[in-house]
């Protein structure tokens, strides 16, 4: 009843819709879908699963349109020097990346950063990041809970099928068969602890995405940029930055 009066129709007319004795107009599928929060992707399988035509495209960011966009992204990122600061789809691969982002996993093997670079993978990886990750178990939680909501709210095969391998890791399975136990210390935001040349890095992160996207490229893309958690850190990224 809540959803019918959010998108302006009677409860009665929606519940022939739910039962399959009423077809739902274009309209009305994208005005609930739209009320859901349903991605721009899956809205688009909405449609074609009720018979019309996918209202919204995909544009490649090395599109001549999306010149603007590629452009301001790319200032954000180079703006963020010398803090690693990369642009994300939904599957977290990694689309534009600035120079301290790159630093960061230059030394990570090929079998690791390739063929196309994911978050989840560099970060969980048993020959990855993980491997000098000082608060493994903290960080994987929060990793693995972005990447089940996603599963859960896409049901994009592609991404079950990456859940599936980064839960076969060897620290991550053993870190969903350990119980969970309760936090010691509350802190703001939960950090990423990573430990290079004798020197643990602390940073948190920030995810920005489109407020307003119609198109299925922009709906998915996120700016995920790391700050400095401590001065320390702060120190040591633009030493590293002059090196």
């Amino acid at each position: 009843m809540d959803l019918a009066h959010e998108v302006g129709v009677s409860p009665r007319h929606l519940s022939f819709v739910e039962t399959g004795r009423s077809r739902p107009s274009p309209e009305l599928l994208l005005a609930l879908a739209r009320t859901l929060d349903v991605p721009l992707r899956e809205q688009n399988a909405l449609l074609l699963a009720a018979g019309y035509a996918p209202r919204h495209r995909a544009t490649p960011l090395g599109d001549p349109q999306m010149r603007r966009v590629h452009d301001m992204l790319q200032r954000m990122l180079d703006a963020h020097d010398p803090y690693p600061g990369v642009v994300i789809d939904r599957a977290w691969n990694v689309v534009r990346a600035n120079r301290a982002a790159h630093a960061l996993v230059a030394e990570l093997p090929a079998r690791v950063t390739g063929p196309v670079l994911n978050v989840y993978r560099a970060c969980l990886h048993p020959d990855g990041l993980a491997a000098h990750t000082q608060n493994f178990d903290e960080w994987a939680t929060y990793l693995l809970g972005q990447l089940d909501r996603t599963v859960a709210g896409t049901g994009d095969v592609a991404l079950e099928q990456l859940r599936n391998e980064v839960r076969a890791y060897p620290d991550v399975a053993r870190l969903l068969a350990t119980p969970r136990r309760a936090v010691d210390e509350v802190s703001l935001l939960v950090p990423f602890q990573f430990a290079r040349g004798g020197v643990t890095l602390s940073m948190f992160t920030t995810l920005t995405t489109f407020g307003t996207p119609r198109d299925i490229t922009l709906d998915e893309l996120a700016v995920e940029l790391f700050f400095p958690a401590d001065d320390d850190t702060d120190a040591a990224l633009r030493v590293a930055l002059r090196d």
